[in-house]
């Protein structure tokens, strides 16, 4: 497996933007709880900015986060927390000195080159008992996205400034206000998104915009079926596992990994 190349586009997007909604993050990481980190040493793989680190903080023992694009932006918002460290690697290849007991990753697996192999590199970076969890988007409910958007971005948008790309993203997300506070209220969850427009009423413009210019901005987004991710989470290796889909477009799931086989 090739090295993960740096990505400038993800700098450019945490630096323009914030992730703040705490509700949001509660709901990825669903059945678990901030208890499940209580205590615990703690990997965010792909840590962005480390928005996340900062609401694990607090409980756990040591929180780490690694990211190849913006472990050194996430290093400055992070500099007052004393339980922190930043690592710029690629969570695909990364081998830590220890095993984590928390192993974390929301949206990014299915921003890698590889995902399977990404995803396989979380689990052996997690201790036995340990949890791994991971959040991505869903091939099943998202036919518009890598049917149509994707392409279109790969041809129109993949070599745009990004100003242009993110005041693009800002036009689309004032455009869609009207639509999702109008026709989208209605009892038609026949509609495209009908779930996942719910929280789209619940977010900040600003927060909206996010959403809509990750999806433009992405270098590659590959979407999990859900035969793929049980893939992931298979009995061999994990136990006690969940496998939520979340507002018909994405994956919530964990798993506890199993103790090493005996031959």
């Amino acid at each position: 497996m090739q090295a993960q190349q740096k990505q400038q586009e993800w700098l450019y997007q945490w630096e323009r933007f914030a992730d703040q909604e705490t509700f949001l993050f509660l709901d990825w990481i669903q059945p678990r709880t901030l208890d499940d980190f209580r205590g615990k040493r703690v990997l965010d793989a792909g840590c962005g900015p480390g928005h996340h680190m900062r609401l694990i903080a607090p409980v756990a023992e040591h929180i780490t986060g690694m990211d190849l694009n913006t472990a050194a932006l996430a290093r400055t918002t992070l500099a007052d927390l004393p339980n922190v460290t930043l690592i710029e690697d690629d969570i695909a290849r990364h081998r830590p000195a220890q095993p984590f007991d928390v192993v974390y990753s929301i949206g990014v697996v299915d921003h890698t080159d590889a995902p399977d192999e990404t995803f396989e590199n979380l689990k052996n970076m997690t201790a036995a008992g340990g949890l791994v969890i991971v959040w991505v988007w869903s091939h099943e409910g998202n036919g518009l996205m890598w049917g149509l958007i994707e392409p279109l971005r790969k041809l129109l948008l993949s070599q745009a400034n990004r100003t242009l790309v993110e005041w693009l993203a800002r036009l689309l997300t004032f455009v869609l206000y009207p639509i999702v506070h109008t026709l989208y209220r209605l009892p038609a969850t026949m509609l495209p998104y009908y779930a996942y427009f719910q929280n789209f009423r619940k977010l900040s413009f600003e927060r909206n915009a996010l959403n809509v210019f990750d999806k433009l901005n992405a270098p590659y987004t590959e979407f999990i079926s859900r035969e793929r991710i049980e893939r992931w989470f298979n009995a061999r290796d994990f136990e006690d596992v969940s496998i939520t889909f979340y507002r018909g477009v994405s994956w919530c799931a964990s798993g506890r990994k199993r103790s090493p086989h005996v031959e």
